[in-house]
């Protein structure tokens, strides 16, 4: 599956999204290594602290059904922003955790702006499992 695919799945999940508050509508797609694709669209709650965002439901949505951190291939990110869209702190946590660290990020906007990364250079130095190992 090409960047370019993937990204348009990222952008068909923006559909899922129920963003009653902020109208701000996100979609993720995770690509495994065996060609499977998890989507995710961010949830919100009157109770903010109860949202999720969308790359948290779709890497959730890939540990459900049994992907572990060794098969995940890719992610992608769309929202409909002036610039390429941005994870959350809380996403990056989860990202330096739950996917490899060589794990290409693709950030979109609907102007078909892309910017490639990873999720180490998403978060360098992340407090990762090992730091609660002294």
């Amino acid at each position: 599956m090409t960047k370019e695919n993937l990204i348009e799945m990222a952008k068909d999940a923006m559909d899922y999204s129920y963003s009653p508050y902020s109208k701000f509508k996100v979609g993720a797609a995770l690509l495994t290594k065996d060609g499977d694709v998890y989507l995710g669209a961010n949830i919100e709650n009157a109770a903010y602290g109860a949202t999720m965002c969308a790359e948290r439901n779709a890497i959730y949505n890939a540990y459900c059904h049994g992907i572990q951190f060794e098969d995940i291939e890719a992610i992608a990110i769309v929202a409909d922003c002036p610039r390429p869209v941005s994870p959350c702190g809380i996403c990056r946590q989860v990202m330096s955790e739950l996917l490899p660290p060589d794990t290409p990020v693709y950030l979109a906007n609907l102007d078909g702006e892309v910017k490639e990364t990873s999720v180490e250079e998403l978060l360098p130095y992340g407090f990762v499992s090992e730091d609660l190992n002294q």
